[in-house]
């Protein structure tokens, strides 16, 4: 046999091993469900209705948390699009309660926010956002698009299957123990249980890390190989201040931006208001939701005038966060890191984004928007 013909044949051996290991680990994929991540996970945390954001704030921080069910009487409310996600006795059946929505912390700055501009900062007196915590959390269902929506996963659902609808922007899902409806798989709007558990983007993420073993050819692929760096990637500059921050988030949807040097050339003319696109700029930090969650009421008013950097400086000191549990730490990879590596610093860093940058640490891109 020729030379040129044995290397055929090694590239030809090599690339059936490649498809063979791919299809095993796709149907490994397959042959894990949703109720595989399920174990050990704790109670669900919720608020009813009535409860003021204050005090669902307060929830979202003693638990760690950036999003909350709402849960209110059966009969009287039309669920967040349309759903009919209902608590009830494991024994009679009988509906005990109706999840109406989700509430996220973007939910609750956004609320905050208002949508004049100076709304938010108001007279300086802290009366004014005791006022706006005073308020229902009821009344502030949807006001980001996330909350607009409110899903169950059956647990018999697949791995692989769970693992396209997150990477649809989708950050969490509510997954009935035992479920009184048809035992099917998926994604579905009506659901009845006696209880339920959130599963998050983080818990795929951690249960991925435990399993890399049985994953190896998948997370042995590049960042650059996934497709995962964006042309256009949005970002705020080291000049924008929080209640700025907050409204570019809630303008694009967004639940955490990086923060980017301020341009040098002309910065007279850069809007420091708006958001850029931080491709190539140099990356120095992270404003998120998560950041918010931890700090007091009493102090809102002072903060939201700050620039998002230094808001996210004195964040990383505050002894609400411990060394092993702080989002505030910037985390990045190169294009050329594997998933395994991002998705390892993801989950042993608990952080909720990796940044893409090149070898000078200028940004490139984001990897998961996830959220616990």
């Amino acid at each position: 046999m020729s030379y040129k013909r044995r290397l055929q044949t090694m590239q030809q051996t090599k690339e059936h091993d490649s498809t063979t290991k791919q299809g095993t680990e796709n149907q490994w994929a397959s042959d894990k469900h949703v109720g595989d991540l399920m174990v050990g996970k704790r109670r669900l945390v919720e608020v009813p209705y009535t409860a003021s954001l204050a005090h669902t704030m307060n929830a979202l921080v003693a638990n760690k948390v950036v999003a909350v069910p709402v849960a209110a009487p059966p009969g009287h409310w039309i669920g967040a699009g349309g759903s009919m996600i209902m608590e009830s006795d494991k024994q009679t059946g009988a509906v005990r309660k109706h999840y109406i929505g989700m509430v996220t912390m973007p939910d609750i700055l956004s609320y905050i926010a208002g949508d004049d501009d100076d709304q938010m900062i108001g007279t300086g007196d802290v009366s004014d956002i005791d006022v706006k915590m005073a308020v229902p959390v009821s009344s502030i269902i949807g006001h980001c698009l996330e909350g607009l929506s409110l899903w169950t996963l059956n647990p018999n659902t697949s791995l692989l299957d769970c693992m396209e609808l997150f990477s649809k922007g989708i950050h969490r899902a509510l997954v009935p123990l035992d479920s009184h409806m048809e035992n099917i798989s998926g994604v579905e709007l009506v659901e009845s249980a006696s209880s339920y558990r959130m599963l998050t983007q983080m818990d795929l993420l951690r249960f991925l890390k435990e399993h890399a073993f049985d994953i190896q050819g998948i997370i042995s692929r590049t960042v650059r190989e996934s497709g995962a760096v964006t042309a256009n990637v949005f970002a705020i500059t080291d000049r924008t201040t929080v209640i700025e921050a907050i409204k570019c988030m809630r303008a694009a949807m967004l639940n955490a931006v990086p923060i980017v040097r301020a341009s040098t050339d002309a910065p007279a003319q850069e809007d420091h208001k708006q958001l850029k696109n931080g491709r190539g700029r140099k990356l120095i930090g992270t404003f998120s939701a998560t950041d918010l969650r931890g700090r007091l009421l009493a102090t809102l008013q002072s903060w939201l005038p700050l620039s998002a950097l230094d808001f996210t400086e004195s964040v990383s000191k505050s002894p609400l966060y411990a060394a092993s549990d702080s989002p505030r730490e910037l985390v990045t990879c190169v294009a050329e890191s594997s998933l395994a590596e991002v998705i390892d610093k993801a989950v042993t860093r608990h952080v909720h984004r990796v940044w893409v940058v090149d070898q000078q640490g200028f940004y490139l891109s984001d990897l998961f928007h996830s959220q616990t």
